[in-house]
């Protein structure tokens, strides 16, 4: 309960930073809800799966930095973001490596929803990043759906992943069509709401693992 009261704490600083434009403070609280996720993690058991769980929080927290950096850094936080779902990825094959065709379907269509909407706008030098970034994060959606229904896993961590990686999906495109197509009113809530409920979903599925015997 402490950590959760902690992230809660810190996300609602960074929002009164937000506010109130105090763009300093907003770049060094905007991190603190992973900074919590990375320490609540620790308490889970120490394996592959919560090792690439941790660099994959850690790369987000980069990322987080990266965005909230008075300079436009879009591109060097896009990357951050990406090596976290690579590191996502890389924990969720830990658990489960068959190819799931229908959950690589569905990731492949979201993945390619995406992209060619963004490509609609003029992405000029970033479409090529943009396009890598669709697909890691599609490979990442693609095999957090793998893992529902897999022998040896609990389901509470088979739906936590899932779940996160859905809600992070659903952050990412927010970004994509607020910054590149239409800016709507309450992105930036709408967006900070869904990612961090979706990296607390994705830290959440390391614990308990294995099912209840």
């Amino acid at each position: 309960m402490r950590y959760l009261l902690l992230a809660v704490l810190g996300a609602g600083a960074y929002t009164y930073t937000r506010i109130t434009g105090l763009n300093e403070l907003a770049v060094l609280s905007k991190g603190i809800p992973v900074l919590v996720l990375l320490w609540w993690l620790r308490q889970a058991p120490a394996d592959s799966y919560r090792r690439w769980i941790s660099i994959g929080l850690l790369c987000s927290l980069a990322g987080d930095i990266l965005l909230a950096w008075p300079q436009d850094l879009f591109v060097f936080g896009l990357g951050a973001f990406l090596l976290g779902h690579l590191a996502y990825l890389k924990a969720y094959l830990c658990d489960c490596r068959q190819p799931r065709w229908l959950a690589l379907l569905l990731a492949a269509v979201t993945g390619a929803m995406m992209f060619s909407l963004l490509a609609q706008a003029d992405l000029g030098a970033l479409l090529l990043p943009v396009a890598c970034y669709a697909t890691a994060i599609s490979a990442m959606l693609w095999r957090a759906l793998a893992r529902l229904g897999q022998p040896g896993i609990s389901p509470r961590s088979q739906w936590l992943a899932a779940v996160g990686a859905v809600l992070f999906v659903a952050s990412d495109s927010m970004i994509g069509i607020n910054r590149f197509i239409l800016p709507f009113d309450g992105a930036h809530a709408a967006i900070m709401l869904t990612y961090w409920l979706g990296q607390w979903g994705i830290a959440a599925s390391a614990f308990k693992r294995q099912p209840e015997r």
